[in-house]
């Protein structure tokens, strides 16, 4: 996957890094694989507004993805890959021998006419999916799961992988995408691979215009607003507007909001990056 850096012939595309598209091979999305979506334009069942920056954006339709893989002992063919809407990754359209079809997340290397397989006994390769407890160690894997059955939920973006460092009872020490080594139990599943689309976080949007096709509104600054709005509003000329926090007063940037109280603490070996 590359990018590709446009000629400024309008302002627009100044500053446009765009993704490339050699990867996909299909244009039209599996029909029986769709769902509609609705967009909420920020507001709740009430139709009051409680999320803003949010309205807009051009109309898509869902694709199903198998985030489970829970067809065990069955190898699928990749017929086609795909571009998603509704994400960074690209997706692979799998079709079953009973005629089945599925959507996976494509890990980087998966090719058509490649053959997939899950399950406990089958080999560690680029889309395979299996326990943790068979996967070596040191191993690249994403879309992990985080409860036996429940579908991978972890490292799923476009170019995310966590590594597989150890396993020490039932649990084995998963070093995820933000640096923190948590605790998995090895009866969890993960995908090999990296997700694929690597070299996403390199593209560049260009305009404001393109942002609003996403379904995102321009975000006014706290600093921009006035006192009864924003804690950080108000002042003379360009003031800072002082230590920054969220519209409610909650502190930002160096206050931790982790509750020392969180379950999910225990499972944590090591925290995350600073």
């Amino acid at each position: 996957m590359a990018v590709r850096k446009l000629n400024p012939v309008t302002p627009g595309q100044r500053h446009k890094i765009a993704g490339t598209f050699e990867s996909i091979t299909a244009s039209t999305p599996e029909k029986s694989l769709l769902k509609p979506m609705s967009n909420t334009g920020g507001r709740n069942s009430q139709g009051r507004m409680t999320m803003r920056y949010i309205g807009g954006g051009h109309k898509r339709k869902y694709r199903l993805i198998d985030f489970k893989r829970d067809k065990d002992g069955i190898a699928a063919v990749v017929e086609s890959i795909q571009y998603d809407p509704n994400r960074t990754a690209r997706i692979a359209l799998l079709v079953y021998p009973d005629g089945e079809k599925r959507y996976m997340l494509a890990p980087n290397g998966l090719k058509v006419g490649q053959k997939v397989e899950t399950g406990s006994g089958i080999a560690p390769e680029i889309g395979n999916t299996l326990p943790l407890a068979e996967i070596p160690l040191g191993t690249l894997v994403h879309n992990i799961e985080l409860h036996p059955s429940q579908g991978g939920v972890m490292a799923r973006s476009a170019g995310t992988y966590a590594q597989l460092t150890s396993r020490e009872g039932k649990y084995a020490i998963v070093k995820l995408p933000s640096g923190e080594s948590r605790m998995v139990l090895v009866t969890c599943r993960a995908t090999v691979g990296i997700v694929g689309n690597t070299e996403h976080n390199l593209e560049r949007s260009g305009k404001a215009g393109r942002t609003r096709w996403l379904g995102k509104r321009p975000r006014v600054r706290g600093v921009a607003m006035n006192p009864v709005d924003h804690p950080m509003g108000g002042g003379e000329g360009r003031s800072s507007g002082g230590h920054p926090r969220s519209r409610k007063g909650l502190l930002a940037k160096g206050f931790k909001t982790r509750s020392k109280k969180k379950a999910s603490n225990r499972y944590i070996v090591e925290k995350r990056k600073k």
